[in-house]
């Protein structure tokens, strides 16, 4: 099953890792948006599957855009997961309570991305 997924993702390296992962490990389309605000449009004018959402961001960090996705009736469907180098407990509490349905850590293993967000996907 071929995901429509948008990276909100600032790395230029990380944009790329995830892309070039979900595409051959799962067929996935990945669009990527460099900010919070940026994501933020491209979320509801491309309503994708998933929304693979960094935290830590210039202008708007994650947790913000989570909290804005889920405040817009056109984008509060869309499920979000986190994709952060923050791996406390507690971060991953704050990225749940917002809302996201999961929570992947950096660095991840790009072998088994996309295996990972389908089962986020299907739980």
């Amino acid at each position: 099953m071929a995901l429509r997924v948008l990276l909100i993702e600032d790395d230029p390296d990380i944009q790329r890792m995830v892309q070039l992962s979900l595409k051959f490990q799962g067929g996935h389309e990945v669009s990527v948006a460099s900010g919070g605000r940026e994501g933020l449009e491209k979320a509801e004018q491309e309503r994708p599957d998933v929304i693979l959402l960094d935290v830590m961001m210039p202008e708007m960090d994650g947790y913000e855009t989570c909290r804005r996705l889920k405040a817009n009736p056109a984008t509060a469907a869309i499920p979000v997961v986190f994709l952060s180098a923050r791996a406390q407990q507690s971060e991953i509490q704050k990225g749940r309570e917002l809302g996201a349905i999961g929570y992947l850590v950096k660095p991840f293993d790009p072998m088994t991305l996309s295996s990972q967000l389908e089962a986020m996907l299907r739980s």
